[in-house]
C-alpha cells in the first residue's frame, strides 16, 4: 500500500489531493460502522430509556420499523456508490445530485452529526469510568478527566493506520454482541417469568405511551451504519465492498436490536418490564444480566459496556477524520487537513484536528457544569438523531435527482422507488423527532407536553447553523474563489 497523489481537471482547473489507501473488506468495514452504532450501549442504555420514555413494551417494534426505513434508504445509497467513485458519502452524493452548495451544507451537517454523537458518548464514558474506578477503590476523579483520557487513547489509534482500528473494533464488537446473545439465549431457555410472546409487536403496545419519543431512541441506535461509503478509498474492490457492507450493517443492526430488546422485555415479562426500567433504566441491563447470568456475567457486562462506548467513539473518530479529509481535498477546509501520514497512511492531521475539537468540547461542557449523562449525552445524542434523519432525507432526494438526470442506472426500484419510500419514512421520522425534541431536554409545559424553550431552541439552532454555514461558504467560494468552487465535489450541476 502507498500514498498516491491524484490530480483531476474540473472546468479547466487542476486540483491535487492526497488519497487514502487500504484493503478493507466487507467484514472490517462492517465492524467499524456497527461499532459506531455501539450495540451494547444501545441495548443497555437506549433500549431501557425507549421502554421507559417511549412506547413501553412495544419499543422493540420501533427498531424493526427503523431498520425497514433505513434499508430503503440504503438501496439508493448503494446504487450511488457504483457511479460516484468518491469517499465523501453525504457530502459527495448530495453534491452530485443537488449541486455544490447543497453538498457543502450536508457536509457541515454531517460533521455536526458525528461530532455531537461522539462527544455525547465521551461524556457518558467519562461518567462510567469515574463511577467504576471509584467503586473499585481507585482515585475519585471527575468525569472530564476520564473523558480526556479516552480522547487521548482514541487520538493515538486514529493517528495510526485504519487496519489497527478495525482490528481493535472487531475484538470489542465481538465481545459486546456475544454477551448480549448469551443473555437472550438464557432468557429464551428459561422461558421468562411470563413465558415467551410477541407482545412487543402487538399494535396496542406499539402505539402505547409516546411512540414519537421511542422512535427518537430507535433511529439514534442506527447512527453510523451509513458511513460505509466514507471508507471507499481504503476498501478492497469498493464497488462491491461498500454496497455489501451497507446492507449487512443495516440488516444486522436491525435484527440484533430487535432481538435484544425483545429479550430484555421477555426477561421480566410484558407486565413488569416498564416497572423495572422505571426503577433505574441505566442499570436495567446489569440487573437483568445478574438475574440470568449471575455475578460473573454482570461484571463482564459492565466491562463490555465501557468498551462498547470506547469502540463507538473510536469508530466515529475515524469517520469524522475522513469527512474532514474529503472536504479538504475538495477545497472546503484548509489544505493541510488532507495530508496523509507517509508511514501509517492515515489522515493524521485531520485526526489531530478532531482530537483537539473533542478536548475543547469536553472542557467547555465541564466548565458549564453540564451533567455528563442527563445533559451532555442526552442533549447532543438528540441533536445527532434529528440531524442524521435530515441528512438521509436530503441524500435520498439527491439520489433520485442524480439518476433521473443522468439515466446512468435504469433500475427504477434502486434509483427511484426505494429512495422515495426511504425519503418519506425519514421525513416522517424527522418531523416526529423534532416535535418531541423538547421533551428530551426537559422543555415541557405545565401539562408535561413538549414546549420549545431556550435549550431546545439553541440545540436545534445548531442544525440550522450547520446547513447555513455550508451554503454560505459555497456562495462565497463561487464569487471569490471560482477555481476552488468549480472543484467542490466535482458536481456536474449547479
Amino acid at each position: 500500500m502507498s500514498v498516491t497523489h491524484e490530480s483531476a481537471s474540473v472546468a479547466g482547473v487542476e486540483t491535487r489531493g492526497r488519497s487514502l489507501t487500504g484493503s478493507l473488506g466487507v467484514t472490517a468495514i462492517v465492524f467499524m460502522v456497527v461499532a459506531a452504532a455501539a450495540p451494547l450501549t444501545v441495548v443497555g442504555g437506549a433500549a431501557p430509556l425507549g421502554i421507559l420514555l417511549g412506547n413501553g413494551v412495544g419499543f422493540p417494534s420501533l427498531y424493526a420499523f427503523s431498520a425497514v426505513v433505513l434499508l430503503l434508504f440504503s438501496v439508493g445509497l448503494a446504487a450511488m456508490t457504483q457511479h460516484v467513485p468518491k469517499p465523501g458519502a453525504f457530502f459527495t452524493f448530495v453534491g452530485y445530485g443537488l449541486g455544490r452548495k447543497a453538498g457543502l451544507s450536508t457536509a457541515y451537517l454531517a460533521l455536526l452529526t458525528y461530532t455531537t454523537i461522539q462527544v455525547s458518548v465521551f461524556g457518558y464514558i467519562g461518567y462510567l469510568l469515574s463511577v467504576t474506578v471509584t467503586g473499585l477503590g481507585g482515585p475519585d476523579l471527575a468525569w472530564p478527566i476520564w473523558s480526556l483520557v479516552t480522547v487521548a487513547v482514541v487520538g493515538v489509534l486514529g493517528f495510526r493506520h485504519i487496519d489497527l482500528s478495525s482490528k481493535v473494533l472487531g475484538v470489542l464488537l465481538l465481545g459486546e454482541v456475544g454477551i448480549v446473545l448469551v443473555l437472550v439465549a438464557a432468557v429464551v431457555i428459561s422461558g421468562g417469568p411470563e413465558g415467551l410472546s410477541l407482545a412487543p409487536f402487538e399494535p396496542s403496545n406499539v402505539l402505547s405511551g409516546s411512540p414519537g419519543v421511542g422512535l427518537m431512541f430507535a433511529i439514534a441506535a442506527f447512527i453510523g451504519f451509513e458511513a460505509t461509503a466514507i471508507f471507499r478509498d481504503e476498501a478492497r474492490e469498493p464497488n462491491r465492498t461498500i454496497p455489501r457492507a451497507t446492507y449487512v450493517a443495516v440488516i444486522g443492526i436491525g435484527v440484533f436490536y430487535t432481538l435484544a430488546s425483545w429479550g430484555l422485555v421477555m426477561a421480566w415479562g410484558p407486565s413488569q418490564a416498564l416497572a423495572v426500567a422505571a426503577e433505574d433504566p441505566g442499570a436495567m441491563i446489569l440487573v437483568t444480566t445478574a438475574k440470568y447470568l449471575g455475578t460473573a456475567g454482570e461484571i463482564i457486562m459492565n466491562v463490555l459496556l465501557i468498551t462498547s462506548m470506547f469502540a463507538c467513539v473510536l469508530s466515529f473518530h475515524n469517520v469524522i477524520t475522513r469527512y474532514q479529509h474529503s472536504m479538504s481535498n475538495a477545497g472546503a477546509l484548509p489544505r493541510k487537513v488532507s495530508a496523509v501520514h507517509p508511514r501509517h497512511l492515515s489522515p493524521h492531521v485531520s485526526s489531530f484536528v478532531q482530537t483537539v475539537t473533542s478536548v475543547v468540547l469536553v472542557l467547555v461542557f465541564a466548565a458549564l457544569g453540564l451533567d455528563p449523562v442527563l445533559q451532555v449525552f442526552t442533549w447532543f445524542a438528540g441533536v445527532a438523531t434529528l440531524a442524521i434523519a435530515i441528512l438521509m432525507a436530503i441524500t435520498s432526494i439527491a439520489v433520485v435527482v442524480y439518476f433521473v438526470r443522468t439515466r446512468k442506472d435504469k433500475r427504477i426500484w434502486n434509483t427511484v422507488i426505494a429512495p422515495v419510500l426511504g425519503f418519506i419514512g425519514l421525513v416522517g421520522s424527522a418531523v416526529v423527532i423534532g416535535l418531541n425534541f423538547p421533551m428530551l431536554v426537559g422543555d415541557v409545559d405545565a401539562a408535561g407536553a413538549p414546549a420549545f424553550g431556550i435549550v431546545s431552541g439553541v440545540l436545534l439552532g445548531l442544525i440550522v447553523l450547520a446547513l447555513t454555514a455550508g451554503w454560505v461558504q459555497g456562495a462565497v467560494l463561487k464569487r471569490s474563489r471560482p477555481a476552488v468552487y468549480a472543484t467542490l465535489t466535482e458536481a456536474i450541476s449547479e
